[in-house]
C-alpha cells in the first residue's frame, strides 16, 4: 500500500494535471468532505444545537444520539428535526463544496456519495448527476416498511422545530406512513428496511449508464473523504475499475486514509490533508480554473 505524508506542491499539480487530461470525472464522496466542509458532528457545533439533549440524556455527539432509545415518538422527532434541519436544509458554513464544483462543473462529471446532507444540490451540482447510495436526510420512509415509497419532510420537519418545547414534538406533528399509519422513519440505510424507491433506481440507473458510457477513456476516479465504514461503495470499485482500464486514474484525498493498492500505484494520486485546502490549492495556484 502507498501513503502520502503532506498535501505537497508535487501532488496537487499531479492532481490537476490529472484533472486536465481526463475525458471523465468520477467523485466518490464521503464523510470527510463534509467534515471538511464545517459539518462536524461534535464539539462547538454540537454544543451550539444540542447542549439540552447533553445535559438530560447524556448523549455526547450527533452520530450517538441518533441510536438513543428514546423513550417516546415525540422525544425522537424533537431530536431528528433539529438533527435533520441542521444537516440537510442549512448550507455547510465553509464553501468545500462549491470549491469541488468550480473544479469539475466544466467537465464530464458524476457524483457517488455516501452523505446524506444534500451538500452537492446546494452547491448547485446538477441532481441528474449524483447517486446517493445511503439515502437523504430530507425523506421519510415507512418504518415497517410497507411500501417502497419515500416522503420529503422539509415542511413537518421546520414545524417540529418551531415548535418543539421540552425536548418533544407537539404529538400531531409525529409523522406516520400514509399508506399504513405506522411510525415513519428516516430514509437512511441502517439495516435491511432502508427504501430504494424509484428516484434510487434512476440515480442507480443514471451512474451504471455513465461509467458504461466512458468504459476505456480517461477516467478520474477521485475519491474525497472516504473512511473505512464502507469501503465496498466507493473506495473497492474505484481500486477495480482503475486497474481494469489502463487509461484511468485514482486520486485520493484523505486526512488520514489516503492510500492506494500497489497494482494501481503508477496511475494513482494519494494526498494526505484537508480537503477544503487542497481544493482552494487547485483553484488558486498557477494553472488552477
Amino acid at each position: 500500500m502507498q501513503t502520502s505524508t503532506v498535501p505537497s506542491s508535487g501532488r496537487i499539480e499531479e492532481l490537476r494535471q490529472a484533472l486536465e487530461a481526463a475525458d471523465a470525472v468520477v467523485v466518490g464522496a464521503g464523510a470527510g468532505l463534509s467534515a471538511s466542509a464545517g459539518l462536524t458532528y461534535s464539539g462547538e457545533r454540537f454544543e451550539r444545537y444540542f447542549s439540552d439533549f447533553r445535559e438530560k440524556y447524556g448523549i455526547r455527539d450527533m452520530y450517538s444520539g441518533g441510536f438513543y432509545p428514546f423513550q417516546t415518538l415525540e422525544e425522537y422527532w424533537a431530536w431528528w428535526s433539529r438533527h435533520i434541519w441542521y444537516n440537510r436544509y442549512v448550507e455547510a458554513p465553509k464553501p468545500v463544496y462549491r470549491e469541488l464544483l468550480a473544479l469539475v462543473q466544466d467537465r464530464d462529471c458524476f457524483v457517488l456519495t455516501t452523505n446524506v446532507d444534500h451538500q452537492f444540490q446546494m452547491a448547485g451540482f446538477d441532481k441528474k448527476r449524483l447517486f446517493y447510495t445511503q439515502g437523504d436526510y430530507g425523506l421519510w420512509q415507512c418504518s415497517r416498511p410497507c411500501c417502497q415509497r419515500t416522503w420529503d419532510n422539509e415542511e413537518t420537519v421546520r414545524r417540529m422545530l418551531a415548535e418543539q418545547k421540552d425536548m418533544r414534538v407537539p404529538p400531531e406533528l409525529v409523522p406516520r406512513c400514509p399508506v399504513c399509519g405506522s411510525p415513519m422513519t428516516m430514509n437512511l440505510r441502517t439495516d435491511d428496511t432502508f427504501v430504494q424507491d424509484e428516484g434510487w433506481y434512476a440515480a442507480a440507473e443514471r451512474y451504471q449508464d455513465f461509467l458504461r458510457r466512458h468504459r476505456g477513456l480517461r477516467v478520474l476516479f477521485l475519491e474525497l473523504g472516504v473512511g473505512g465504514n464502507t469501503p465496498g461503495i466507493i473506495k473497492y470499485p474505484f481500486w477495480k475499475m482503475t486497474q481494469e482500464n489502463e487509461k484511468a486514474m485514482y486520486a485520493c484525498v484523505n486526512q488520514a486514509e489516503a492510500y492506494v493498492p500497489e497494482t494501481i500505484r503508477t496511475r494513482a494520486i494519494c494526498i494526505r490533508g484537508d480537503i477544503g485546502e487542497v481544493l482552494q490549492r487547485l483553484t488558486t495556484q498557477p494553472g488552477g480554473r
